[in-house]
């Protein structure tokens, strides 16, 4: 597609030192991730009652990586393409996907009921189609009582990410345009933020509000104020905040959204659709632009620790595996007691996703040919697409003992590390310099699982 992007200057300001023009990483955007994902997998098995809401946070902070990856651009550089930016979205979030699809699908055949594998079967084109939220939202599966039955429940917010995929850089690549290109973004991102709570207002008074908590629409409400919280109005008067007061702030904000994760009490919480989600969605929006534009806060510090910060690079797969595994094991492991069947499905559910990570999605990203882009580009992940610096992650020092930020070429999908690493050195090392194994292997086996799937819908 030849439609562009035009490149923004970003405001001017003090910034991390990067080489050869590469984007800084924002390893705090990672810890976040990292929080919400731990939120999610505690609220799935049913020991933290408002934990859902950290899908919320993945939809506020994909909103706000993707726009400033779009707008963002150092002086001089050329426009962001569309083809491009859609080729890394689907090089970074298909493979591991089709991995844990297959994989479930297998798994359920095996020891799941035969009414677990009915609907993973029925439910796989609508999952390979990214709109399994439609399917359900269609269909009337009640998401806050029927999903127990469903292996891909979960899936329901990465059919949304992906229907936003497609529109939101189209509208950019209209509006962002002309000296006022910055303002021009915002203020379609906050018109679209009024007209999507607006349906979420008005469909949540609904029996069921299936409709009103999975549809893009609706749920556009917390992808745009992340997109908002990206341009530069907002930014530029969030980097006048103090760094006490920013201190001060972001243990605000994040105390009342932990609060909301420990008392919200599901479809149940008579204020969820009628300005709940929003109210989170705007905290979140708040925390992650604070936390960018002034890294040396204890908040961006904490979440950009050792622990959370590993635990958001793995959130994508392990987001992909945690109900899988749940809905599989937990069943099969209640002679451990509550709590230790819970370790057991959680720890697998993580070495499931830290070997997808290096075995899938660190191979497809560093090491295949169709990653690398044409021979000779020098530009690994980035086929036909020129250098550009996100607006996420612009002004400030380094933040962390190391780990705060960190040169890079792309920005990461909402459940998987915040900004891809682009580590220099040869074709083939992964994003911390070691050696990738082959992906052929990967290759041979996914065409044997792929045949048995289709032997199985035979039957």
């Amino acid at each position: 597609m030849s439609v562009a992007i035009p490149t923004v200057t970003a405001s001017p300001g003090p910034r991390a030192p990067r080489a050869n023009g590469g984007r800084a990483h924002i390893a705090a955007l990672d810890g976040l991730r990292g929080f919400a994902v731990a939120a999610v997998l505690l609220f799935h098995a049913g020991k933290l009652s408002g934990g859902f809401l950290g899908v919320d946070l993945f939809f506020v902070l994909s909103g706000f990586l993707i726009t400033g990856l779009l707008l963002g651009g150092t002086r001089g550089s050329g426009p962001v393409a569309l083809a491009a930016f859609w080729v890394r979205r689907a090089r970074r979030l298909l493979p591991a996907l089709v991995v844990v699809v297959v994989v479930t699908v297998l798994a359920v055949w095996a020891l799941g009921t035969v009414e677990q594998l009915r609907f993973a079967l029925g439910d796989v084109p609508w999952v390979a189609a990214q709109a399994v939220n439609w399917h359900y939202i269609a269909d009337r599966i009640g998401y806050w009582n029927a999903s127990d039955t469903r292996v891909f429940a979960h899936l329901w917010s990465i059919g949304v990410e992906w229907q936003f995929y497609p529109v939101w850089p189209v509208v950019l690549a209209v509006v962002a345009r002309g000296r006022r290109a910055q303002r021009t973004v915002a203020a379609v991102a906050g018109a679209g933020v009024l007209a999507s709570f607006a349906l979420m207002v008005t469909l949540g008074t609904a029996v069921d509000t299936t409709r009103a908590y999975e549809g893009t629409d609706t749920r556009a409400v917390a992808l745009l104020l992340g997109a908002l919280a990206a341009t530069a109005p907002v930014r530029t008067l969030v980097a006048r905040i103090p760094r006490r007061a920013a201190d001060v702030l972001c243990l605000l904000v994040a105390a009342v959204l932990a609060v909301a994760w420990g008392m919200t009490d599901g479809e149940k919480a008579p204020l969820l659709f009628k300005g709940g989600l929003f109210l989170h969605s705007v905290g979140a929006a708040l925390l992650i632009v604070v936390i960018a534009q002034l890294p040396g806060t204890h908040a961006a510090r904490c979440a950009g620790s050792r622990q959370p910060r590993r635990l958001g690079e793995w959130s994508y797969s392990l987001y992909l595996w945690h109900w899988p595994v749940y809905l599989v094991l937990l069943p099969r492991l209640s002679w451990l007691g509550e709590w230790g069947a819970l370790a057991v499905a959680v720890g697998v559910s993580l070495a499931a996703a830290a070997a997808t990570k290096r075995n899938v999605e660190d191979p497809v990203r560093f090491r295949s040919g169709w990653a690398r882009g044409p021979p000779g580009s020098g530009r690994r992940g980035r086929p036909g697409a020129r250098r550009t610096r996100s607006v996420a992650a612009d002004p400030g020092p380094c933040c962390g003992r190391g780990h705060g930020r960190r040169r890079s070429t792309e920005v990461n999908p909402p459940f998987a590390t915040g900004v891809l690493a682009r580590v220099p050195g040869r074709a083939g090392s992964g994003p911390h310099g070691e050696r990738l194994g082959t992906p052929q292997w990967l290759r041979a086996a996914m065409t044997v699982l792929v045949l048995n799937v289709h032997s199985i819908r035979c039957r």
